[in-house]
């Protein structure tokens, strides 16, 4: 008797949703090229999936970055935080991942990214 939960593409089916195939190639080129400073993630519902709905260019901030997270809504995001050491030694790659859930956001879309963020952390190598 075959297991229906084997053979699933990534970690994010097994809570309903799985990442788009460009979701995790996106994060590759923010996290190896350097060509995004951010990305922001939003669940499709009727395509059961997570995809990438912004990205940000290298040269915007971390003010560009919270300016882009909607006010009525929930998304993820991952933000690649450049910062100087107390030696003055400039480091890079920290990338952070961030479950954005607004406290006005309806109960039932708050608990579909929370099912959702664990798996989608574990595709995304490398997050903080």
């Amino acid at each position: 008797m075959p297991f229906r939960g084997l053979g699933r593409p990534n970690a994010l089916c097994g809570t309903g949703m799985c990442a788009a195939a460009h979701t995790k190639d996106t994060f590759m080129e923010l996290k190896r090229k350097k060509i995004y400073r951010y990305l922001v993630f939003r669940i499709d519902e009727k395509k059961r999936e997570v995809v990438v709905e912004k990205t940000g260019n290298p040269a915007e901030t971390y003010d560009d970055f919270t300016a882009s997270l909607p006010e009525n809504d929930c998304r993820y995001a991952v933000y690649d935080f450049d910062f100087v050491t107390p030696d003055n030694c400039q480091k890079s790659n920290q990338i952070f991942f961030i479950a954005w859930s607004p406290s006005s956001f309806r109960i039932r879309a708050k608990m579909l990214y929370a099912t959702s963020k664990h798996g989608l952390s574990r595709e995304l190598d490398g997050i903080h």
